[in-house]
Parts: structure tokens; sequence; C-alpha cells
């Protein structure tokens, strides 16, 4: 059985570290953002490292649990990583919702950071 490419370990790899930290303790992922890093949250952007970390550590619940049922990884002409990721998580005593995030990586220093990171609950309102 062949190995998986490259860009697709690395995907693979940010995917699960970034949902563990998520998950445990979301002031840890303040190493993955940069100050010229963005966020998109349900719409909402958010640039830098700071703000980012700002509305992270601001979301109203004291735990999550994340679980990923999807994800898909692409190398770009630049030498980054794109990761698509599919889920469900459930905050505190919340129903169990469904979720996307893409995380645009970049390796910077031998660290790979998130450049960009786009993130939805996937709620339809079909009366709309």
């Amino acid at each position: 059985m062949a190995s998986k490419p490259v860009w697709e370990q690395i995907g693979a790899g940010f995917v699960q570290h970034y949902y563990q930290q998520f998950d445990s303790d979301r002031t840890k992922l303040a190493d993955l953002y940069t100050d010229a890093s963005c966020l998109t949250w349900e719409g909402v952007g958010f640039q830098g490292h700071k703000a980012i970390m700002e509305k992270i550590t601001s979301l109203p619940f004291q735990s999550i649990q994340h679980s990923i049922t999807a994800q898909d990884h692409q190398p770009t002409p630049d030498s980054c990583v794109m990761s698509m990721v599919m889920g469900q998580l459930k905050a505190d005593t919340d129903q169990v919702m469904g979720f996307q995030q893409t995380f645009l990586l970049k390796n910077a220093d031998n660290k790979w950071i998130c450049t960009n990171d786009m993130f939805r609950l996937a709620l339809h309102n079909f009366g709309a």
C-alpha cells in the first residue's frame, strides 16, 4: 500500500492537532496563527493573531467535542496545503451540530501555521 502524499500527511496531522487542542484548551491554538492570519467565523472576519485568539477564547461554551467525518487536502501552487474538514461538534449540553472548516496552511520556519481559517456551522434555514 502506497503512503499518502506529503500534503495529505501534513493536512491530516494539522487537523488532528488543531481539534485536539481546540477541545482540550483553546489557548493552545495561539501558536498556529500569526499577525498575518485571517479567520472568518460564521461570516465575521478577524485578522491577526490577537483578534483571532480573542474570538476563539471568547466563544460561549465551557466544553466542546469535535468529531471529524471527512477531510480533504490539496497542495497549492505556492507550496501551501489547503484542508477542508466536515464533522460534528457538541458544545456543553447543546444538541450535536454539523460544521465545515477550511484551513490554508503555510510552512514558516519549519513549522506549519494557519494563514487562513473559515468556519461555518451546518445550519440551514429553509423557511427564510
